[in-house]
């Protein structure tokens, strides 16, 4: 793609690129930061010898969703985390057979009458969080106690495994080693070339050994099954160890099934909780929003009692403003913040920049979502009403694209939304949120987002 009309960040240094006034902690929040200052519909980026083209404009970002002429790019941070997910559905590329067969294979999880399977151990494990909140003698750490909720939630109902999170003082190996591979494979997009690989060889020589760790916790998932001895279909592990593909007849071979159960395991959990997390966040922020997501939990519930509500799957889908809660929390911060495109074949992008077949460009998902000829003059502002279904009608398509597109968009986004609505409405119905007051909302990046150093303080509600 020919990049010199596009605009860029002023201040490019020779060789190193547009490196100035930006971090390697924050890759996205300072795009984000150039996006707005551009005020442009795309930019490029130059970081050594890689030249990044974001899109944070309604209008390419229409054109990139065009699944005749573009399809997902595996590039960039995705491309480091095969290391980790290998042909997995996230990292899959789109050609690879292993990523068509999965996804066909594994399309019956994620339909209605899967969840209402599902939805017994989500409100279980959100009865368990509340379980911990209610002892908890200080504040409490939103986002370290989000990730123990959705990681034994993608466990139990995918694998039936129990990692026992809410028993430790201390994470979860798991969750150790997998925060030191997304941390290894963000930095690893941005190394000065040739000396940066010779720099970080005893930082990839760590890496290796992590995912040697995190491949054994799942043969352990995976050996627990097995020795099960019953034939379970009725959850994601037990669909690809005993299910073979309607048109090839051929079952998932075990280095995929292993790189499906990371896979789930990874992005099935660390998104949710930072949404959730994120989600928290602003309704402490806000006592209108959470006064009105309150409301509607207790007219669905009832006043709040000794005893926690015990949530029917019919229940969930009456939660609408909480689920507006949740949409605007991910319109503001979409978990996982960009996702790439790139061209079938020659084409145009916004009509004026000439793409050749397999140029890409990146949807900035942050940008995209404050983009003020879409979401109005105070884009910055969290407003959950920007979701009342006559707004969301009256905006244009591929504006909101918190899941991705297309084909490859995510798998399990019901399953997110589901857990999510659920916790978050038995939170706002059980407790009153006290936010530190001193506190001012700073954002941890690991490929995907969440709020760092964020507590609450949790009381219980009384009638």
């Amino acid at each position: 793609m020919d990049t010199r009309r596009i605009p860029h960040p002023p201040r490019r240094v020779p060789v190193l690129g547009d490196i100035l006034g930006v971090s390697p902690r924050t890759p996205v929040q300072d795009s984000v930061r150039i996006a707005r200052d551009l005020g442009a519909p795309l930019f490029v980026r130059k970081i050594f010898d890689k030249e990044i083209v974001f899109v944070c404009g309604a209008g390419p970002a229409a054109d990139l969703s065009d699944e005749k002429r573009f399809a997902k790019h595996v590039g960039l941070g995705i491309e480091a985390l095969r290391n980790l997910g290998g042909d997995g559905l996230f990292t899959a590329y789109s050609h690879e057979p292993n990523w068509q067969a999965a996804h066909d294979i594994l399309a019956p999880a994620f339909t209605q009458s899967a969840m209402r399977t599902y939805h017994p151990v989500m409100r279980d494990m959100a009865h368990r969080l509340l379980s911990h909140w209610d002892v908890a003698d200080g504040p409490v750490d939103v986002a370290a106690d989000m990730t123990k909720l959705t990681l034994e939630t993608i466990a139990r109902t995918g694998f039936g495994y129990d990692f026992g999170s809410f028993d430790r003082d201390t994470p979860h190996p798991f969750v150790t080693a997998m925060t030191g591979a997304l941390r290894h494979a963000q930095r690893k997009t941005v190394r000065l070339p040739g000396v940066g690989n010779l720099l970080a060889r005893g930082a990839d020589r760590r890496n290796t050994e992590r995912l040697g760790f995190l491949t054994e916790i799942i043969d352990d998932v995976i050996r627990a099954r097995r020795a099960d001895g019953e034939e379970h279909t009725d959850d994601l592990l037990g669909l690809m160890l005993h299910t073979s593909h309607a048109e090839t007849g051929r079952p998932l071979d075990e280095v995929n099934i292993r790189n499906q159960v990371i896979t789930f395991l990874v992005a099935g959990h660390e998104t949710t909780s930072g949404a959730l997390s994120f989600a928290l966040h602003h309704l402490a922020a806000n006592p209108q929003i959470l006064a009105r997501a309150r409301a509607e939990a207790d007219a669905v519930w009832g006043p709040p009692g000794d005893e926690a509500p015990d949530p029917s799957f019919e229940q969930i889908p009456k939660l609408r403003y909480i689920r507006r809660v949740l949409d605007e929390t991910l319109r503001l911060w979409p978990t996982a913040p960009a996702y790439g495109r790139q061209a079938r074949a020659d084409t145009v992008l916004d009509g004026t920049y000439a793409m050749r077949k397999g140029d890409w460009a990146l949807v900035l998902l942050p940008a995209l979502h404050r983009d003020p000829s879409v979401w109005g003059p105070d884009p910055e502002v969290f407003d959950p009403d920007r979701f009342e279904p006559a707004a969301v009608r009256a905006r244009p398509a591929h504006t909101y694209k918190p899941f991705g597109t297309g084909a490859r968009a995510c798998i399990g986004r019901q399953f997110a939304l589901h857990e999510a609505i659920l916790v978050l409405g038995l939170l706002v119905h059980r407790y009153d949120l006290v936010p530190d007051p001193s506190y001012e909302l700073q954002v941890t990046e690991l490929l995907t987002m969440k709020p760092e150093g964020f507590t609450l303080e949790v009381r219980r509600r009384t009638t």
